[in-house]
């Protein structure tokens, strides 16, 4: 597990150039991200703006995605969202319903003003939990032509109910009661608290199998990155928040008439997400299901990650 700063989970492809861009966004927040180009070169290409997963950085999984996409001759670019990674924005490792889907419409910005970037063959893929922030992206952003989820979470739903609901009302009040007096300690030290602990350090058996999962992929070789807070110590103990009562996929139907693919793993504890969204947007839409796929596979997993329905689904939609 390197340090340096140039630590990426995943090899570069020959085929393709890096470089580290920044841009702005609507609130003046610096993104920085990886802009991925292939190597032919080229006028007019078709871009992709990618992010996620919720709590990783442009060096994990969407720096993967980009790679791959960029080297079947799209322009890619990997970012790190506000608050996290090499961005900018205090305090630090806080997320937003709001500003995450500000992030991916400043990734369009930034893509619309290259001089080899056809600004009408604009693409989102969103993994994780930014693969709901990519829906909501594409809902309110009308540049965006095309959207693909990965492995989706909805992050507002998880918070604001639990998994699968399991939150009661009494659970979610005394869940707001705490943040809320945690803000006042917060304001009166000056800095936000994090939990001491956000995914464990070492595995004892007992822990759910999602758990178990994301420690295979942040806390090992596999996926560890020293920038990423999954890897480390999380975000701020108030983080949830804001999602709590902020919906985001509330006008999922407005993707609509653009096309939507949405791509999960058959036993991904998380699949729900994906099928619920799918099933309240309009069309065009695509639900392809990964057998035998868990949710942490289409992190990394490049033999399973469907790159080539990929693809074609951007190179049918993005001309």
């Amino acid at each position: 597990m390197s340090n340096t700063v140039e630590h990426y989970t995943f090899e570069l492809s020959n085929k393709v150039t890096r470089q580290k861009v920044t841009f702005k966004n609507r609130y003046g927040i610096e993104l920085t991200g990886d802009l991925y180009i292939p190597n032919n070169g080229g006028n007019n290409l078709p871009a992709l703006a990618i992010s996620g997963p919720f709590g990783a950085v442009k060096e994990q999984s969407s720096g993967l995605y980009a790679n791959q996409m960029a080297e079947r001759g799209f322009v890619t670019l990997a970012f790190d969202p506000s608050y996290t990674g090499e961005s900018s924005g205090e305090p630090r490792n806080v997320a937003s319903p709001d500003i995450n889907t500000e992030d991916f419409s400043a990734a369009i910005d930034f893509l619309g003003l290259q001089d080899n970037i056809d600004r009408n063959k604009l693409g989102i893929i969103g993994i994780c939990g930014f693969g709901g922030f990519a829906l909501n992206a594409t809902a309110v952003d009308k540049r965006v032509k095309a959207v693909a989820t990965t492995s989706m979470y909805d992050m507002s739903r998880v918070n604001a109910e639990g998994y699968f609901g399991s939150t009661t009302p009494e659970q979610r009040t005394q869940m707001l009661e705490q943040m809320s007096l945690q803000r006042w300690e917060d304001a009166k030290n000056g800095t936000p608290a994090y939990p001491t602990e956000h995914l464990p350090e070492k595995l004892t058996g007992d822990e759910p199998q999602f758990v178990q999962e994301y420690y295979d992929y942040y806390k090992t070789e596999r996926g560890y990155h020293e920038r990423s807070l999954n890897s480390n110590n999380g975000w701020t103990t108030t983080n949830s928040i804001s999602f709590m009562n902020m919906l985001i996929l509330t006008y999922i139907k407005e993707i609509s008439p653009r096309p939507m693919l949405i791509i999960v793993g058959e036993n991904a504890h998380s699949k729900y997400f994906s099928e619920d969204a799918y099933k309240n947007a309009s069309e065009p839409k695509e639900l392809m299901i990964i057998p035998n796929g868990v949710h942490t596979d289409l992190y990394d997993k490049i033999d399973i990650i469907p790159f080539d329905k990929l693809e074609k689904y951007f190179k049918e939609n993005l001309k």
